[in-house]
Parts: C-alpha cells; structure tokens; sequence
C-alpha cells in the first residue's frame, strides 16, 4: 500500500445494467474508507473529455443501491475512438490529479479502457456491467441476474395469456452474441423450445418439436428466441414460418427489449456490485491494472483486459440437455 493513490474516478460506459448504481457505491465508499478522494465522471467517456468530474463522498451515494441505470449517466463517445479524443481525455484526468480510473461496462467500454491504458500507462480497473453475462473471467456480471429475473415474470404473465387462447408464443429475449438469458430464463419459465447463438437448432427440428408438443397434448407452447439465434431468421421471420407449416397454432410474437436492462437490482446483483466495487478499489491500491474483475467459484479474481475482451463466456451445455429433457 506503500504507493496508495490520492485521487481516483469512475465512470460507467456502454449500455446500462441494473448493479452498476450498487458497484458505483461501493466504489466510492471504498475509496472513502481507505482515505482516498473519488471522482465520479458522467456522460462516460464522453465527459472525460468534457471534464465532467464530480467529488464524491460517502453520502453523495445514498439510497442509490436500490436504483436501475446509473445516476452518472452513460453515453457512446466516438470521440474518445479517435487519438485526439483519448489524448484530450488524459490532460483532463492529469490535471485534475487522478492516478487511477475504474470503468464499469462491458467489453466495449473495457477495449477503451485497454487502449487509453496502454498509451498512456494510466491504472485502469475494469468492473462488468452487462445483462448479457457474455464476458470472459467471470461467472456472473452486474445485472445478469436481475434480467433473467426479470424475463421469467414476463414470460409468465405471457403463459396466461398462451394458455387461455391455445397460443404459441415466441419471446425474443437480449443476447445477440450469447444465449446465457435466454437458455436459463427459459428453463426457469418452462419453455418448450430455446434458440440461442451457440447452438443451430435449425427450423425443421423446431417444427418437429412443436409437432410432438401438440400430438401429447400441449394446447399452448412458450419458444425463447435469443436475438442472435443462428438459424440466421429474426423472430418474425421464425414465426411466420412455423404458422405456414402449423396452421393448428395461432402464433403471436412478443420481444422484450429494453424492459430487461431496467428495474431494480436484485439482491444478487446488488451483493455482486458491492464486492467487485471493494475488489477494485483494493486492487488499484495494490498497484494493480489493466485488468477487469470478477467472480469465479465465489471467489473475486482479476483477468487482464485483453483476455476479458477477446476470451468467450461459456455456455452451459448441461443446461441444453436439461432443457430437451423437461420439453417433452
């Protein structure tokens, strides 16, 4: 702790995710506990450049662990993409005597990260905040959590209404680059069918299942569609396909969209945020990074940026198996 630092910032970036106002707290009150001033910037790295910095104290995070979003906003930056931009944003943060930058965000937010790290030789401490739990060095990011939740009270009120009109449903849930919402909201919401971008499924075999379904006597079915299913066809698409070839099913569309990135934490995400907050702030302080933390086996780890950003998360495929088999 010989070269703790003096003044610290944070920012929240890219898309955001119910945890974030909780990790931001825990920051702040991390710093605070260790002696050492922090700076929230909002706008992202948009007020970076624009010099958008605000002292923080332990009661300037009140009553925000509770809260969806992020109180200090989050905005794309194209500027800070370009060399001029990032350069701008450095002066800022040295002449406001700022040894050390924690970025809550996803892998988008964390590949800024990377690059003003790296032309700079600026500390930066990644925290994951995405719904999409699509981030390598982790088993859990802020507000994963709350989305599936948050999928499976709505695919339950959807079910109502399936089964009081002998309806197929498609749900098109978040997660274009990975299932993780869609395969384990849909198990916990008992869908019959889940699309997700790791496994082909293919059209035909869903017309098969769907077939089965109703041969055993399921008067109404559930399908959970990840945006970035790979049978290359948005759900629409899907849909009208299945009703062409089972005229027998009145098929109705629902995609959730952003109603999944609101609401408010849940307990997990919210005890998730806190630990991560307290890791980053206890990493910078051990002369740690360009690294992202994390959570694996329950234990707070860190990964360097560039393995965050370019590793894969892993789908469960035990979880592909446990979803045939309760289909039936």
């Amino acid at each position: 702790m010989k070269n703790q630092p003096k003044k610290i910032a944070v920012l929240t970036s890219g898309g955001d995710a119910p945890g974030m106002n909780a990790a931001l707290r825990a920051v702040v009150r991390a710093s605070v506990f260790y002696g050492i001033e922090c700076f929230a910037i909002h706008q992202g790295y948009q007020g970076l450049i624009d010099n958008e910095f605000e002292l923080m104290n332990a009661r300037s995070v009140n009553n925000i662990i509770n809260k969806g979003g992020t109180i200090i906003k989050s905005a794309r930056c194209l500027e800070f993409r370009t060399p001029e931009g990032r350069k701008k944003a450095y002066n800022n943060i040295k002449n406001g005597g700022i040894e050390a930058l924690v970025v809550i965000g996803g892998d988008g937010s964390f590949t800024g990260a990377m690059i003003f790290q790296n032309e700079f030789n600026f500390p930066v401490i990644g925290i994951p905040g995405t719904i999409d739990n699509d981030i390598y060095g982790t088993r859990y990011t802020l507000g994963y959590d709350t989305a599936i939740n948050t999928v499976v009270e709505a695919i339950d009120k959807i079910r109502d209404t399936a089964s009081s009109h002998n309806r197929l449903f498609f749900v098109e849930v978040m997660g274009r680059d990975a299932g993780h919402i869609a395969l384990n909201s849909g198990i916990g919401a008992g869908a019959e069918e889940i699309l997700i971008p790791e496994e082909n499924l293919g059209l035909e075999r869903l017309l098969e299942s769907l077939k089965k379904s109703e041969k055993s006597g399921k008067s109404s079915s559930i399908v959970v569609i990840a945006e970035g299913d790979k049978t290359g066809k948005n759900v629409f698409e899907i849909a009208s396909y299945v009703e062409k070839n089972l005229p027998y099913y009145e098929v109705r569309v629902s995609v959730l969209g952003h109603m999944q990135r609101g609401g408010a934490p849940s307990c997990f995400d919210r005890v998730l945020a806190s630990r991560m907050g307290v890791f980053a702030i206890e990493s910078i302080i051990e002369g740690k990074s360009n690294s992202m933390v994390g959570v694996i086996d329950d234990k707070m780890v860190l990964t360097p940026l560039k393995k965050a950003i370019k590793g894969k998360s892993k789908i469960n495929t035990n979880l592909i198996k446990v979803s045939d088999i309760l289909s039936i």
